[in-house]
């Protein structure tokens, strides 16, 4: 038995409270109402994008690392949590990205044992503005009342950082918590190619893993990183526990695979490159020429 509610004009709209679920509508300070539900939208077109660059200082005996994924194999694509739940889908490019649809999933605040889902509308369309790869992916920030939320860009999905409080939409009655993988319906994975991609990606994740123990014992950041590796299959586990299918197909154990073979390989540049400055400026310590002390300057005259 449903219950529907009048919209209310002060910013927010809640609407339509069906069985154990709520879904309410979060529109931004002056936001016009959304398109209704099932409405049948144009997906932007993908502004044509060149692959990016790698870092600079790859050794050139290491193996090429893939391009790094670009905005424009997400742009138009349905993305859910955990392959299952809210909705995320974005146009734009490598610059700005635009959220066309932000649906969060979560529980009531007054009654967890309800579920509810918010969906944010903006007066303006909502960006997301690139802050560069500071992790060796594109990652993008967007500043949402509420819920600021920024994600890595991944080859068909979108990795949102684990958030230490909550989403609270008082208005909606509603909490969420958006962090995870952002990725396609969990339903439609199938095949193989996706348990020979993991595989592939847990090799390259070892080769640079290896490159970065041989500057341990120099480097007490690369020491620091090398034992951090040893719980990344546990919290990889955790985060992918929900992604649907995940026990036979893993497909989000694939994508965070990338992502730390991805933040792996920065670290790894920023290495090379820290030793490289320090092997310069040795040499140019031991190749100046010593100076002549003053007292025996002034004995040869």
């Amino acid at each position: 038995m449903s219950r529907r509610f009048r919209p209310l004009i002060c910013g927010f709209v809640c609407a339509l409270f069906a069985a154990s679920e709520t879904h309410a509508q979060l529109m931004l300070p002056g936001a016009a109402p959304a398109a209704p539900q099932g409405a049948a939208t144009a997906p932007a077109k993908p502004k044509p994008a060149g692959a990016p660059s790698q870092g600079a200082g790859a050794s050139a005996k290491s193996a090429k690392a893939p391009a790094a994924p670009s905005v424009a194999g997400l742009v138009g694509r349905p993305l859910l949590l955990n392959g299952k739940s809210g909705l995320l889908q974005i146009s734009g490019d490598d610059k700005m990205v635009t959220i066309d649809k932000l649906q969060l999933a979560g529980e009531g605040v007054s009654d967890p044992s309800q579920g509810c889902v918010v969906d944010i509308v903006g007066e303006k369309p909502i960006e997301a503005t690139n802050v560069g790869r500071p992790d060796g992916l594109e990652r993008f920030e967007a500043d949402i009342p509420a819920c600021p939320i920024s994600f890595d860009v991944l080859d068909g999905a979108a990795l949102v950082p684990s958030q230490i409080t909550a989403c609270v939409f008082k208005a909606a009655d509603c909490q969420t918590s958006p962090g995870g993988l952002w990725g396609p319906n969990g339903s439609s994975l199938a095949g193989d190619t996706i348990v020979k991609e993991r595989a592939q990606a847990e090799k390259s994740m070892a080769k640079v893993l290896q490159a970065i123990q041989a500057r341990a014992a120099d480097s007490p950041v690369a020491a620091n990183l090398v034992r951090d590796q040893t719980a990344f299959a546990g919290q990889r586990d955790d985060a992918c526990r929900e992604y649907v299918k995940e026990s036979l197909l893993g497909y989000c154990a694939l994508r965070l695979t990338e992502a730390r073979t991805a933040l792996l390989e920065t670290r790894l540049d920023e290495f090379r490159a820290a030793g490289a400055a320090k092997a310069a400026n040795d040499k140019g310590k031991k190749t100046k020429p010593k100076q002549k002390p003053a007292a025996d300057a002034a004995g040869t005259q």
